[in-house]
């Protein structure tokens, strides 16, 4: 066996999907070997501990139980994962905000050429695996606010607790996170990254430059503004101010 090769798998309980990642990985990637494939949560378990592959393709809602039920039965994680869903928004918003990375079904050749590139690219391959292990973690946080959001910096890993995000502020291209010990943080994120990230986690954008969360709003009126847990007044567009005012009041 090839050592140097990436050796893969499939999990994934639409055999339609086996035909087709067959088909693209031995035509178009001969840097990759697809050891085995299968059809559910169960089989996949018994294959990932027979073949211990560099990188499996696993399907987010299978028929037995989900992808993420199945990596959390797992003692240890020593691969990377790439997650293939139809467009289902509880799987596209859990993966987004744990900055995992997906394909969705149908799956396209460019977009398989992409993620195996970023598979490739990555050298430090150790923190997308340890980004699989906190999404479980998140996952089994009934509490969204305790939940921890993982984002990528040109630095370093932030790794922040919702709870403790006060608000998050446009800064062009980039976003400044401010946290409940008056500190903020910069990262490499627009503000409409940071809203579709954190979408259905509490925050809402009130003002093309702000996003709050309401677990720190204390106090909102007629002057447009809303007062945060630390004394921060932050404007409310006008444009925005009858749905903030439905989705704070329900």
């Amino acid at each position: 066996m090839n050592q140097e090769k990436i050796k893969c798998l499939v999990i994934d309980d639409d055999l339609f999907i086996h035909d087709l990642m067959e088909d693209k990985l031995t035509r178009h990637f001969p840097e990759m070997e697809l050891l085995a494939m299968a059809s559910s949560g169960t089989e996949g378990l018994e294959i990932i501990k027979a073949h211990q592959p560099d990188l499996i393709f696993l399907d987010v809602e299978m028929t037995d139980m989900t992808g993420f039920e199945m990596l959390a039965m797992l003692k240890e994680i020593r691969f990377q994962t790439i997650f293939v869903t139809t467009y289902s928004h509880y799987a596209i918003e859990a993966i987004r905000f744990n900055a995992l990375d997906y394909l969705v079904k149908p799956i396209k050749l460019n977009e398989l050429k992409q993620a195996i590139k970023r598979y490739k690219n990555n050298l430090e391959k150790f923190k997308l695996i340890d980004r699989v292990q906190q999404a479980l973690i998140n996952l089994n946080t009934k509490d969204i606010a305790d939940q921890t959001l993982v984002l990528q910096t040109h630095e370093k890993e932030l790794r922040m607790t919702i709870k403790d995000i006060t608000y998050v502020e446009a800064a062009r291209n980039y976003s400044y996170i401010h946290l409940t010990n008056n500190k903020k943080n910069l990262c490499t994120k627009t503000l409409s990254d940071l809203e579709e990230r954190l979408k259905g986690k509490g925050f809402f954008r009130c003002h093309k430059s702000f996003m709050v969360n309401r677990v720190h709003i204390t106090y909102y009126g007629k002057s447009n503004l809303i007062v945060l847990s630390d004394g921060t007044e932050i404007p409310i567009s006008r444009r925005n101010k009858e749905a903030f005012k439905a989705w704070y009041e329900v």
